[in-house]
């Protein structure tokens, strides 16, 4: 697994107390994702331009992420109705999870310090993690390009 400096991570199984809802409201857990590999994408904020790169290549290599027997979750702080709007103005075809109390982005260290423009605050760092069907966490990339995210997502996905 790569490993982020002096950082510990949770595994989906950490989470079967925490409900949050869908892209369409519904309540849901990350342990329903159990028994297939899953690859959560934290993204800061739906429908700008890095978290679209960073959607629509994770929406592109879905074909070839499902038949590894794989799938793919994005989460960020959007309302559900923001992420249903993004989901279909960009024909994603993955669940968008709703995390506006950071129930699961903390715990990820997914939202810290960001810089924009030579100013500094807080946000949702982007970020990608891989769990194994088992939901034990076998990669975890923070702060990472939204290019590389998907490069280095779906190779850790599909890989054999």
């Amino acid at each position: 697994m790569t490993e982020q400096a002096e950082k510990t991570f949770p595994n989906l199984t950490d989470f079967a107390d925490v409900t949050l809802l869908n892209d369409e409201g519904k309540s849901v857990k990350l342990t329903d994702f159990l028994g297939k590999r899953v690859l959560i994408f934290m993204f800061p904020k739906a429908d700008t331009p890095g978290c679209t790169t960073q959607a629509c290549g994770f929406r592109d290599a879905f074909p070839k992420i499902t038949d590894a027997g794989a799938t793919v979750i994005g989460m960020s702080a959007d309302t559900p109705k923001a992420l249903a709007a993004w989901k279909k103005k960009q024909n994603l075809p993955y669940t968008l999870i709703s995390d506006p109390e950071h129930k699961v982005i903390d715990r990820f260290h997914s939202y810290g310090e960001r810089s924009f423009m030579g100013k500094s605050y807080m946000g949702i760092i982007r970020s990608h993690y891989v769990f194994d069907t088992e939901g034990k966490l076998i990669d975890a990339q923070n702060g990472i390009k939204p290019q590389d995210s998907i490069d280095k997502g779906v190779a850790a996905l599909t890989k054999a």
